[in-house]
């Protein structure tokens, strides 16, 4: 995070004899060097059940106190592990209707810093100590990174659905009295109207107008009770995903059975790749279970690079509480996986009419945080959002301020 090189050595002579820069990590200080102090968290295999005391530190909060012969009052290596490590979905705990890790389960919610990375508040503090020992290390500069994701669950509401799903679809309308859904059923399907949920070119016009980038993540499941999409052989299908792919980047959105099975996550990987005649480079789960660490480990072993599903659908904040792209530790396995985590700080699906003022203004501190700590903000939608002029205006507004600001 800070851009710059490191060697690590456990040997006492190697590190007298050293003569740059340098910094140790223990119980207690072997010299006059910069010291940090270790809690036993880093040096243990395997988790064991931990209960962080939160405390305030300045601006922000700290965990995994020490002793004042350490540089700084907490050990901020171990409690950023602690949290990027997700180490207390590990633990047993109470899960939604879903099947999730909720946001109001973790200690960042419990504590009050669900809204902070505070990982990167911690790599500030620290750079300032070693700025301020060492005048000759020169730190990475970064650059505050924006990105808009949206998730096509289902591409087009009524058509490219087949006759079958048409006909099911009308009658259960009729037999519900939805007969306003009966009627815009037929309109779109005798094309006297656009399909609700086909934004996509709304959505390019808006990026060209405003140089807005979108991330389009497209599911590519089977069809099940959870996952409705259009069928993934459909050539009109496969037309949208190219076109998209024109403009912007495009990745794999993962159904339900992706999520669970490595076999199925195989699949739809493969039906993009098929599509686009390119590596899959990003993927996102944006509403089922992320078991840990398996869900990881599939993603792995499948050589998928990118992955942005760290995040709480149902919450605005940082589940692993950085605003950093970083890579996944199995602590079972306790190593350290290819698959780079790039936080998401914002799912629409955490909005209601009641609260979107109440989301927007958080977004926006939130997002002042971030921009100063040259962090990324990734925002996740779905087309649907966009399919009512209402939502979309609201929600086009939103990205065009956050872009802006």
């Amino acid at each position: 995070m800070l851009g710059v090189e490191v060697k690590f050595t456990s040997k006492i002579e190697d590190f007298i004899g050293h003569d740059g820069p340098k910094m140790s990590y223990g119980r207690q200080p072997l010299g006059n060097e910069l010291f940090f102090q270790n809690v036993p968290l880093l040096f243990e295999q395997g988790f064991s059940d931990i209960e962080p005391a939160v405390q305030e530190w300045g601006s922000t909060v700290g965990f995994f106190k020490v002793t004042d012969k350490s540089a700084l009052p907490y050990d901020i290596f171990a409690a950023s592990f602690y949290l990027l490590s997700r180490y207390e979905e590990y633990s047993p705990h109470v899960k939604d209707s879903e099947g999730r890790f909720p946001a109001t389960e973790s200690l960042a919610y419990k504590s009050n810093f669900i809204h902070q990375p505070v990982v990167d508040f911690w790599v500030e503090r620290f750079r300032s100590v070693l700025k301020e020992r060492f005048n000759t290390i020169t730190f990475k500069n970064k650059l505050f990174k924006l990105s808009t994701i949206v998730a096509v669950e289902e591409a087009y509401k009524y058509k490219r659905k087949g006759i079958m799903r048409s006909v099911v679809g009308g009658l259960r309308d009729l037999v519900t009295l939805r007969l306003g859904s009966v009627f815009n059923r037929l309109r779109t399907l005798l094309f006297l109207k656009k399909d609700d949920y086909d934004v996509f070119e709304k959505l390019v016009d808006f990026s060209k107008k405003h140089n807005v980038k979108f991330k389009y993540m497209f599911q590519l499941s089977d069809f099940s009770a959870k996952d409705r999409n259009v069928n993934h052989n459909r050539k009109n299908f496969h037309s949208l995903i190219k076109s998209m792919a024109d403009y912007n980047e495009v990745g794999l959105l993962s159904g339900h059975n992706s999520t669970i099975e490595k076999s199925v996550l195989r699949k739809e990987k493969k039906r993009l790749e098929n599509i686009m005649n390119r590596p899959l480079k990003s993927m996102l789960n944006a509403k089922y279970p992320m078991n840990l660490p398996e869900t990881q480990n599939h993603i792995a072993d499948l050589e998928i690079p990118h992955t942005f599903s760290m995040g709480y659908p149902e919450y605005v904040g940082f589940r692993a509480n950085t605003c950093s792209p970083f890579l996944f530790y199995d602590i079972n396995l306790e190593r350290v996986t290819p698959v780079r985590l790039h936080p998401y700080v914002f799912n629409s699906l955490c909005v209601s009419p009641e609260n979107f003022k109440e989301v927007s203004e958080k977004l926006l501190q939130v997002k002042s945080a971030i921009n100063r700590l040259e962090g990324e903000m990734n925002l996740v939608f779905n087309n649907i959002d966009f399919s009512t002029q209402t939502t979309a205006n609201a929600y086009l507004d939103l990205i065009i301020q956050l872009n802006e600001t």
